[in-house]
């Protein structure tokens, strides 16, 4: 099972996530939307289409476009309509059976190389 954490607060959660480029995208289902807003945002790629973002909100701060998803994507991206990915400080991390959270090997070593990022 995969968790997306920031503030210390479960965004998403999720054994049925989808890997592309590296980023895990969770399936719409899977988030907790009362810490999502839609931005105005959209960015282009070329393989997978045209991404729509949120801003997370917890406790009051705000994480401007720091998730987001493909509404209408490409034909080769198909099976990520609608999933999220997330970035700007919000972990994903594995959990463990028995609960215990725990991250990726690299992106435990960056945290502890450059903190604050």
């Amino acid at each position: 099972m995969y968790q997306a954490v920031w503030n210390d607060v479960v965004l998403a959660e999720s054994e049925q996530t989808i890997r592309v480029e590296g980023n895990h995208y969770f399936p719409p289902q899977s988030l907790n939307s009362a810490y999502f807003a839609d931005t105005s945002l959209t960015s282009q790629c070329a393989w997978k289409g045209t991404a729509t973002y949120y801003t997370l909100t917890v406790d009051g701060q705000k994480n401007t476009n720091a998730a987001w998803k493909y509404p209408n994507p490409t034909p080769a991206a198909e099976k990520i309509r609608d999933y999220v990915a997330f970035s700007n400080g919000v972990r994903v991390v594995k959990v463990q059976q028995d609960g215990e959270r725990r991250e990726n090997a690299f992106v435990a070593l960056c945290r502890r190389i450059m903190p604050g990022k």
